[in-house]
């Protein structure tokens, strides 16, 4: 298990190669889930395309091969609380205005279970999100990039089919205000004696 203050990676990884690598720290790590900080400064290494957005740049499904590249990113502007929770289709996001300490609200990510690696937590990120607002109210991001996938094979139906097991549960979760959506993390502040975290030196070895 990690402790509060470790440093690991958070990597999406498609075709057997990463798509995209995020240093974090360990908020939590427990049988019940890993909680992760992503914090403003934060160098990482994306998919070069991605600070394109997804109306200018290349997604997921236009690569037949593994032939794309990487390049640093700093994060910016917010940061994040990132939860996981074993065998789960989704991870929630946690979002703040790092400026202001404004909690903008809570972010459902629909991705295929995390494996834990020994320096990494990785995954691969699905496309369909849910953004849910400070008032629980919500709404549906990027069905039609969720639905591409899928009609491009590169969402498998056995995942199609456990995303609607988790779409139900998600929003049962939300109308009862169950955990995350308590908000109990709402108040979170990460450790002042943390520094940025930075990848570590195998962070592009699958």
């Amino acid at each position: 298990m990690w402790k509060p203050g470790d440093v690991i990676a958070w990597r999406g990884i498609y075709r057997e190669r990463v798509w995209h690598a995020i240093p974090t720290t360990v908020v939590k790590d427990t049988p019940q889930e890993i909680v992760l900080s992503l914090m403003p400064g934060t160098n990482c290494m994306l998919e070069e395309n991605y600070a394109k957005g997804k109306n200018n740049g290349k997604r997921r499904w236009d690569f037949k091969e593994d032939n794309w590249r990487l390049e640093k990113y700093i994060w910016h502007t917010n940061r994040l609380l990132v939860i996981f929770e074993p065998e789960k289709y989704y991870a929630t996001i946690g979002f703040w205005e790092h400026k202001t300490n404004k909690f903008i609200g809570y972010y459902i990510n629909f991705q295929l279970p995390f494996t834990r690696q020994q320096n990494s937590i990785d995954t691969l990120d699905l496309d369909l999100d849910i953004v849910i607002h400070p008032d629980f109210s919500y709404e549906w991001k990027d069905i039609e990039d969720y639905q591409k996938g899928i009609e491009t094979g590169i969402i498998l139906s056995e995942w199609a089919d456990e995303i609607e097991i988790a779409k139900k549960e998600v929003l049962n979760r939300l109308e009862k205000r169950e955990n995350p959506f308590d908000n109990s993390w709402v108040n979170w502040q990460p450790d002042p004696t943390w520094s940025l975290p930075k990848l570590p030196p195998d962070w592009d070895k699958i």
